[in-house]
């Protein structure tokens, strides 16, 4: 796995994956999907897929994948190589979503939540496998809120697949616990090696798990908070840890607002242009419509 596109800037998302297997583009295969990185306030979130043809998923189960979560990250490097080395069957795709972009697109004016976002690139990794010309029969998918509402919605999106969301999907589907690992070992790789293009002196990198009950994480934001410009790129500052010390402890920022001077009160609203009139205003119209013979209509 190489992450040195996402490292060269870590900024932007990434997607990464390996061949595909001549087997999975002739016959069916099955494909799981899972996450790492929901929870964290620090580092990227990726998704994760993998596939392997249907015929041959007693490789996953020979192998004994399971729950990233339930694994040391030893045993996650281990069976990452093993997964790599049944290239022959088995195929992997990711999708690192930067910490820069998750907070961005949560705090933009028009919210894309976490829900969403987890959504739509699930639904862009299967999309992907597609492209690729992988032969997807089945997925699975570890769920992300209610799992009813979203196996509809991947039915919707892919009529023709055999779509199963389950909650704990990673420890029931070896197809699954597959791609979790591959996602995990890709997110800890991207935080251990983080490049912070912050000017970040003699701070101490020494950050933890990146989960906000983590004693070291808490330590770490405390003193990576610049006063003035916050934190580095690193840190999803959408998230209510990071805005509670960034409220507490940064220069507040005020920003005014055409609303609060008292000049403005009596100044008429823009929306006021655009709102319909009961009787259309009288004015001579311009010899453009005269010479064409247009008119004025109020309803069609």
């Amino acid at each position: 796995m190489d992450l040195g596109a996402f490292e060269r800037d870590n900024s932007v998302n990434c997607l990464l994956e390996s061949a595909v297997p001549s087997i999975c583009r002739t016959e069916p295969c099955s494909l799981g999907i899972d996450e790492a990185g929901r929870g964290p306030v620090l580092g990227p979130m990726v998704y994760g897929i993998c596939y392997c043809s249907m015929a041959q998923q007693g490789v996953l189960e020979t192998l004994k994948v399971a729950d990233s979560k339930t694994l040391t990250e030893a045993q996650r490097e281990q069976l990452f190589e093993q997964l790599n080395a049944t290239k022959d069957y088995v195929g992997w795709a990711l999708h690192i979503l930067s910490p820069n972009f998750i907070s961005t697109s949560m705090q933009q004016r028009a919210k894309y939540n976490l829900n969403a976002l987890s959504h739509d690139t699930a639904i862009g990794l299967i999309q992907h496998a597609l492209d690729l010309g992988v032969q997807v029969a089945e997925v699975f998918v570890d769920t992300v809120g209610p799992a009813e509402k979203y196996q509809e919605k991947l039915k919707r999106q892919f009529p023709g697949l055999e779509v199963t969301v389950r909650a704990k999907a990673d420890s029931l589907f070896p197809v699954v616990s597959a791609a979790s690992i591959c996602a995990k070992v890709a997110r800890d790789r991207a935080v251990k090696n983080w490049k912070f293009v912050e000017d970040l002196e003699d701070a101490v990198l020494d950050y933890g798990s990146g989960y906000p009950n983590d004693p070291k994480t808490k330590e770490w934001l405390a003193q990576s908070l610049d006063p003035v410009f916050g934190y580095p790129q690193f840190v999803r500052f959408s998230w209510s840890t990071a805005q509670t010390i960034l409220e507490n402890k940064a220069v507040p920022v005020h920003w005014d607002d055409n609303e609060d001077d008292p000049s403005q009160k009596s100044a008429q609203s823009l929306l006021s242009f655009f709102a319909r009139k009961e009787a259309p205003t009288e004015r001579p119209l311009h010899r453009f419509f005269h010479e064409r013979k247009l008119e004025t209509v109020t309803s069609l």
